[in-house]
Order: structure tokens, then C-alpha cells, then sequence
């Protein structure tokens, strides 16, 4: 009798990735899980932790400009007891460079990640 569902494609999955090259499997590591672990997959260490310093860092930073324009929401709507749909559009587009270079920064770092992953020295292999 087959099983279907979820886990079976989780085998199906590891079974196929078995198969792959080392920096195929990099590759995808720090393209869909975290930057930086497709190097420490391959034996690339201080590449890999600084990566996952880096990204860890912008993560940091994105969540404390999010907490620096949602604040004042959240006291506004706990004020006037209603949200404000206006305030919100324009506290956002307040932070818009800054918001723009960090995300622009954040998917370049992920997108080096990737490529060097791909098509960096093979540590393992």
C-alpha cells in the first residue's frame, strides 16, 4: 500500500538530493533556508558564518525599523480606537530609502549566497 502526503514527499525529496552534487545541495540550502548554510555545507566556514552573522544583522535591523514605524500605530489605534489607514501609508513611505537599501542589501547578500554556492570552490567534493 503506498502513502501519500507530506512526509512522503519529504523522503521523495531527501532521496532525490541524495543524488546531487554537493554544491547542487549548497546551493539550494542558502537559497530557500538561510544564507550562508550552503557554505558551511561545503566546508567553507568563515564565509559561511559571516553570511549568517550578515543576515541575521539585517534581520535585526528590519525588525526594529518594522517596531519604529508600527509603534505609533498601534498607540494611535489604542488612542483614538481606530486604525488609521493614512497615518500607516505615510509613517511607511517616511522610511522609504532607508527601507529600499536595506531590502536591496538583504537580497543581494542572499543572491551572493546563492551564486557562490553554486559556483564557489567545491569544499567537499
Amino acid at each position: 500500500m503506498a502513502t501519500s502526503g507530506f512526509p512522503t514527499l519529504l523522503i521523495l525529496i531527501f532521496q532525490e538530493m541524495s543524488k546531487m552534487k554537493i554544491h547542487v545541495k549548497a546551493a539550494l540550502l542558502s537559497a530557500l533556508v538561510l544564507p550562508g548554510l550552503g557554505q558551511l555545507y561545503k566546508g567553507e566556514r568563515i564565509k559561511g558564518v559571516l553570511l549568517i552573522v550578515s543576515v541575521n544583522i539585517f534581520i535585526m535591523v528590519a525588525l526594529f525599523m518594522l517596531i519604529r514605524y508600527v509603534a505609533p500605530l498601534i498607540l494611535s489605534a489604542r488612542m483614538n480606537g481606530a486604525f488609521d489607514t493614512k497615518f500607516f501609508l505615510e509613517r511607511m513611505h517616511g522610511g522609504g530609502p532607508a527601507v529600499r537599501l536595506l531590502l536591496a542589501a538583504f537580497c543581494g547578500l542572499w543572491m551572493y549566497s546563492w551564486i557562490d554556492a553554486a559556483l564557489g570552490k567545491k569544499g567537499k567534493e
